[in-house]
Formats: C-alpha cells, sequence, structure tokens
C-alpha cells in the first residue's frame, strides 16, 4: 500500500505510542515517558528531524546495547553554581530534563546555574527545552556537540571536523517566549540524510563533495561518498559559523572533558546548559520590558516582502504547536514507514492517523 506523503496523528496517542514502544525496548517508565514527550514536543514544533523520525535509532541504539537505560548520571564536580556529570549515556532527553530542573533551582537560588554534561546520548530537538525553561521565566543557553560525527567541515576545507552543534537560547518575554534552535552548520545531517533517501535535493548548495565543490545532492555526504556540510555561512560567509562551531566544541567538550580527541565513534552528545534568571540582574520586569520593546520593533518592522512579516524566532514553531495539537501532528510517509517496522517488530500497535493526509 503507498502511503500519503503525510498522516496526521493525535499528539496524545502518539505520545502513548511512543512510551510503549520504549517500555517494551526495556526502558524504565520514567524515562520512557521523558523521552517520548521530547520527540513529541520535537514535531509538535515543526523539527521533524529530531521528533518521531528518531524513535527507530533510539530503538536500534537500545538493541545493540548502545543506549544505558538503568540509574542516573555520575556527579563528577559540584561547585554551586556548576555542576559537572558523567551522562553514562543515558536517554539525553531524560538527561536534560534533570539537568534543566537542577540549573533552574540553582539558578533561582544563586542567579545562575551551570550542567555540564559528558557521555550523553542524543538529545532530540534544543527547542522543546527552550520553551521549557522561557516558559518558567527563566533564561536557557543550550550547547550540544557530537563528538562522534565529523560531518562539518571547517570554512575553507573539504573535509567534515565538526558536528552541526546546536545553540539553543529560550528567552522569556511578556507574551510567548523566543525560542532560538539552530545548528552552526547550514543543515543538518538528519535532513540530508532523509532527502538522500527519497533521491530529493536540498534548497541550495549546502553540502561540498569530496573536491569541495558546493552541491544541493544530499548524496554526496551519505556513505560511501565523503562530502561535507557547509558551516553557516556557506561559501560565502561560512566563517562565522565556523567561528560558532569552535565556541560550541569549547563549552561543551572543553569544559566536559570529553570530545572528539578521545576514541569511539558512538553517537551521542557532549552538553553545556546553562539557565539564568533574571531576576538576580535587573530583575524580572526590566528584564521583560527591554524585550517585549525588541520583540515589538521586530515585529513591527517594515517587511521586505509584505506575504511575509517578520517573526520572531520560536513564534512559527508555537503557532504550529497550537495548530497541530488541534488537528493532530503531521508525520511524513517515511516516518510512518520506519515507526510502524519497529512497532511491528516489537508488538506496538500504530495510531489510527486522523486523515488521509496530502
Amino acid at each position: 500500500m503507498t502511503l500519503p506523503a503525510h498522516s496526521r496523528f493525535d499528539a496524545g496517542a502518539l505520545r502513548s505510542f511512543a512510551e510503549q514502544m520504549f517500555l517494551r525496548a526495556g526502558m524504565p517508565a520514567d524515562k520512557a515517558r521523558d523521552v517520548a514527550d521530547i520527540l513529541v514536543e520535537g514535531d509538535l514544533l515543526g523539527h521533524d528531524t529530531h521528533g518521531l523520525q528518531l524513535l527507530p535509532v533510539y530503538l536500534e541504539e537500545i538493541a545493540q546495547g548502545r543506549m544505558t537505560l538503568d540509574g542516573g548520571p555520575e556527579v563528577l564536580n559540584d561547585h554551586g553554581v556548576v555542576l559537572a556529570w558523567e551522562g553514562r549515556r543515558l536517554p539525553g532527553p531524560w538527561l536534560m530534563l534533570r539537568a534543566i530542573e537542577e540549573a533552574s533551582a540553582r539558578a533561582r537560588r544563586l542567579g545562575t546555574g551551570i550542567v555540564s554534561v559528558r557521555h550523553s546520548h542524543h538529545i532530540a530537538a534544543l527547542a522543546t527545552y527552550a520553551r521549557r525553561v522561557a516558559e518558567d521565566g527563566l533564561v536557557l543557553v543550550l550547547m550540544s556537540s557530537a563528538p562522534g560525527t565529523s560531518s562539518v567541515a571547517p570554512f575553507g576545507g573539504t573535509r567534515g571536523v565538526f558536528s552541526p552543534s546546536p545553540i539553543g537560547v529560550g528567552i522569556p518575554t511578556g507574551g510567548e517566549p523566543v525560542m532560538v534552535d539552530v545548528s552552526t552548520s547550514i543543515t543538518t545531517m538528519g535532513l540530508t540524510g532523509r532527502l538522500a533517501r527519497e533521491g530529493a535535493r536540498l534548497p541550495g548548495a549546502w553540502v561540498i563533495d569530496e573536491q569541495g565543490v558546493p552541491t544541493d545532492d544530499p548524496a554526496v555526504v551519505t556513505p560511501p561518498r565523503k562530502g561535507a556540510l557547509l558551516p553557516l555561512g556557506g561559501t560565502d560567509v561560512g566563517h562565522k559559523g565556523y567561528g560558532l562551531g569552535l565556541m560550541v566544541e569549547a563549552l561543551t567538550a572543553g569544559l566536559a572533558g570529553q570530545g572528539r580527541s578521545d576514541p569511539g565513534p558512538r553517537w551521542g552528545a557532549t552538553i553545556y546548559l546553562q539557565v539564568i534568571d533574571p531576576q538576580a540582574f535587573s530583575g524580572t520586569a526590566a528584564f521583560e520590558q527591554q524585550m517585549d520593546w525588541i520583540a515589538r520593533q521586530c515585529e513591527s518592522n517594515p517587511p521586505a516582502d509584505p506575504a511575509r512579516p517578520v517573526r520572531l524566532p520560536g513564534r512559527r514553531g508555537l503557532a504550529l504547536r497550537r495548530e497541530q495539537l488541534g488537528h493532530g501532528v503531521s508525520l511524513p510517509a517515511s516516518v510512518v514507514k520506519s515507526v510502524g517496522e519497529w512497532a511491528a517488530k516489537l508488538g506496538v500497535p500504530m495510531p489510527e492517523p486522523l486523515s488521509g493526509g496530502s
């Protein structure tokens, strides 16, 4: 049977389904609930490369013994404001929610709280954490690098050294939060991998082949090919993304003491997570006054294209989240297929789609 290009599913049904899949795979209940919630939240916010597309990948990691299911992180150092964890390759979304709890409590008490995590498993979409922290009236700064991935070339180079190494920021305002979730590369391996499987092209020349020639063909970065992603800014101003990538390496791998110089190709993440309480500085009211003014100036700015008014980062995702909570989460056919194969393997019924899709 040919699947529609997209199918819609009830968000609650998807959460329950993903939770049951993780439980069937042996994940403890608290971790299964949190990981399922973060993956579905990624799809709700429009980060579909970091939503349920990751469910089969996580399940394969569990099946191969590459994700730790039991216990918690090991405390390496605790200096009040700063907490350093050995993540033990525990599920990344569960680890991040625990780290946010710790950092937020310290921020309320000390003004800021920082948690450094080494050997975390993959942590999914950063925007999912930014929303939670910002809606609690706090500022989040979150950075992640994947030491086992070398897919992004340094500016002017032809071989991958870095991972896409995203930066996430959550900013509270008097209204909806501002949510920044950007990679330090011009695209991600999740998107290029999906488009390569579908035989599709990238929107622009965002990757380079083995000779350093820019192209929109995602297949050049798919094994056995050895192309690379371009840093943010591409071939013109990619020195900016290159610099941001180096910053992320310093705050993640450098501070955690675990990164690309270490042996082992295993998939995972090294994390820098900081929560800031505006009340400890000039006060929450003053912070919101400044951010609300900036927000108004951006949103009322005369657009270059009247059909595309200026938006604040994250507002489209929040609008999409509201729409999908009401009308169902849209999943691409390729995701439905791969998830369905694992559902059959684990004996978990797939939720029924709400509509035929498009």
